[in-house]
């Protein structure tokens, strides 16, 4: 294959993942309107003056919720959709064709990026038009592009859940781990209301990393980035890993 083809081949693989899962109301209702829906129950309802340490609860849930966006739209679109696929056989057709696998993969990742990139979006207009949220220019583009990037390590947990779980489990893997890290890291209750033990664990958690350089974006969190950076990319290698050793063990089941 020429090597001046792999870009339009990971475009249009891209493009096709895109809008097969924008066609699919069950994954685009849930992924895009709930992080919104907690964010106007949770933060405007419900957050009427309070603040969170140095921050107003409609601009701290921001980066909580933005988090808890993120991270379902990765979980879901990977986790689910590739358990779907190996079940389907879609993989095989896949490994059987001309296209390398890697663009598989790729689209799906970016694929979640371009999800997460909405929910940033239209969090942030709801937080700007509805909770009359204000932060410069600058900040706005640098949590949103913390959020974007910071699905990267659930991209690869998305990946590791599609490569162990089977078709008809996968979404309720994905939940039992989705929405117990969600609660733990801090996403709906902030972290400083959590009981001790639960805050014990929580920086054992991939959510809460990203969670804490959000907060960090917004000037609310003041430990260091750095740690938190690394922590991030060391659950993706970890994940990485698990996906491709789960792969391979398929690879060996099928072809001996």
């Amino acid at each position: 294959m020429s090597l001046r083809r792999l870009p339009r081949i990971f475009v249009l693989e891209t493009r096709a993942e895109f809008l097969k899962l924008l066609r699919l109301p069950a994954f685009v209702g849930p992924t895009l309107v709930m992080p919104v829906m907690f964010y106007v129950l949770f933060g405007l309802a419900f957050g009427g003056g309070r603040s969170v340490q140095s921050a107003h609860v409609t601009t701290y849930m921001i980066a909580t919720y933005g988090v808890f966006g993120v991270v379902g739209a990765a979980l879901g679109g990977l986790g689910i959709g590739i358990a779907m696929e190996r079940g389907q056989g879609w993989l095989l057709v896949k490994r059987a064709s001309p296209m390398p696998p890697s663009a598989y993969f790729a689209a799906k990742v970016v694929m979640s990026m371009l999800f997460a990139a909405c929910v940033a979006l239209l969090m942030f207009s709801t937080a700007f038009l509805v909770g009359h949220v204000r932060l410069p220019l600058g900040t706005w583009l640098a949590l949103g592009g913390v959020l974007v990037l910071g699905a990267t390590p659930f991209c690869a947990m998305g990946c590791a859940i599609g490569a162990v779980a089977g078709p008809n489990s996968a979404a309720a893997v994905m939940n039992l781990l989705y929405l117990p890290m969600s609660f733990a890291s801090g996403l709906w209750i902030p972290y400083e209301m959590l009981p001790h033990a639960v805050q014990s664990v929580s920086p054992a958690l991939p959510p809460y990393h990203l969670v804490r350089l959000a907060l960090w974006v917004i000037g609310v969190d003041h430990s260091a980035p750095t740690a938190h950076v690394a922590a991030l990319g060391g659950f993706t290698l970890a994940f990485v890993a698990l996906a491709v050793a789960a792969f391979r063990r398929d690879d060996g089941r099928t072809y001996g």
